[in-house]
């Protein structure tokens, strides 16, 4: 019987989006699926929908709760994470905003990427020791940012098989076919490069080359104005990448650094970011409280995302491609060795097995490592415990690096750091 544990059940949009997956899937009709959390309130909430979920769908599905970790990982064979670990938009975004470090997210690099690795890699690490002893043939599906520092971290630090999962590719996907106007199942793609920066280094419709259409489309003003920034970065470096406007607006220096970039490409967004947010989450939250409380039978619907793929896969011995993050051992030349890099991946019974992809064309390869700088001396900060490697890592970061001297990056890591109190005491 598997036996699939969450960590973080209380994500009120991933792990329902889980739950949904699992019930769809016979041959986890009769799994256990143990729901952990420290917010006992969403933990309670999530395992009245998931009871409620199997009793409506009809499955054999046992479903766990607890508060405390290692007994949710206990005998797992699948683990994910969706953990949050001292997530603040005032420390994390407010701050550097206050120096004009425009970041629109600030959970991948920059200064807010950086803090939340610092926060967030060593419960992760925590979390694969407690797998090593009390579920040593687990596998980790990582679903926690920063993506790229964390699984880097993971890898170096443990021997804990492990895939980070994004959904940046079946939404690029999805966007892709909609601006080429076709339906995303006539649409593949050859994706790599890192998380948040991967690249669409073939983009086919119906097994032929579709980069000619969406350059014709990119040149309609109504198109390009939905995706400003990757249209752009696509004009000028020839590819198209994965992650959104909003995001790929912070990941270099071109866009966020005055008022008139911002304006010019419609990236106003940061002053209703926290609002927005907070009413997308309430949204969700009241969705799943009205589910978990209906007399209605709920039904389900197998989402796009990939963690449920990976564990049908292995359990069905269906073998299928997903794109992942793993350890560069071999698989992108021009980018740093071990890093964490997403790659096309094969699943099958047998296990994980990465695609090499070679190289990729030399301007996005570049532009991926003056993001590998920020990740290494993060990982650094990590591993050795160091704070000076933190501040390298922030200094490092291509956005802040455009708009601050370092004299005015040491006052605000200072600031960040000092607004963490004893979060960090680790670091020295």
């Amino acid at each position: 019987m598997t036996k699939i544990s969450l960590i973080g059940a209380g994500s009120v949009v991933f792990a329902r989006r889980l739950l949904q997956d699992i019930v769809c899937v016979p041959e986890l009709s009769d799994s256990t699926v143990s729901l952990m959390d420290t917010d006992s309130e969403r933990l309670g909430l999530m395992s009245k929908f998931a009871n409620k979920l199997v009793r409506d769908t009809g499955t054999n599905i046992n479903v766990e709760t607890t508060t405390e970790r290692r007994e949710a990982l206990h005998g797992s064979d699948y683990v994910l994470t969706t953990i949050r670990v001292g997530d603040s938009y005032e420390r994390d975004i407010g701050i550097p905003l206050k120096y004009g470090v425009d970041q629109s997210v600030g959970d991948t690099i920059g200064p807010g990427g950086v803090f939340k690795a610092l926060r967030t890699a060593p419960v992760l690490i925590d979390i694969c020791e407690d797998i090593a002893d009390v579920a040593p043939d687990a596998n980790l599906l990582n679903y926690t940012n920063p993506m790229a520092i964390a699984c880097w971290a993971i890898a170096e630090a443990t021997d804990v098989p492990t895939i980070g999962l994004c959904h940046s590719v079946q939404h690029t996907t999805a966007d892709l076919a909609n601006y080429v106007g076709v339906s995303k199942e006539r649409v593949k793609g050859w994706v790599a490069g890192i998380n948040h920066l991967a690249w669409f280094l073939r983009f086919e419709v119906d097994g032929q080359d579709a980069y000619p259409k969406l350059i014709e489309a990119m040149q309609n003003p109504e198109i390009f104005s939905q995706d400003t920034v990757r249209f752009e970065v696509m004009k000028q470096f020839g590819y198209f990448v994965t992650e959104s406007t909003r995001h790929m607006s912070e990941y270099t220096p071109y866009f966020r650094t005055n008022e008139q970039t911002i304006e010019d490409f419609n990236l106003d967004q940061i002053r209703q970011d926290l609002q927005r947010r907070t009413v997308r989450v309430d949204d969700h939250y009241g969705q799943l409280l009205e589910d978990a409380n209906t007399d209605r039978r709920l039904t389900a619907e197998r989402s796009d995302e990939y963690a449920c793929q990976i564990i049908e896969a292995m359990e069905s011995d269906r073998p299928t491609v997903i794109n992942g993050n793993v350890p560069n051992e071999g698989l992108i030349d021009n980018l740093l060795n071990l890093s964490s890099v997403e790659v096309p991946i094969l699943i099958d019974q047998l296990g994980f097995h990465p695609m090499a992809v070679g190289e990729l064309p030399g301007q996005l390869a570049a532009l991926s490592r003056s993001n590998q700088a920020v990740q290494q001396m993060a990982v650094n900060a990590i591993l050795d415990g160091d704070k000076e490697a933190a501040f390298h890592a922030i200094a490092l970061d291509p956005l802040t690096s455009a708009v601050l001297s370092l004299g005015e990056i040491r006052e605000m890591f200072d600031e960040m750091w000092s607004a963490h109190g004893a979060e960090l005491a680790a670091y020295s």
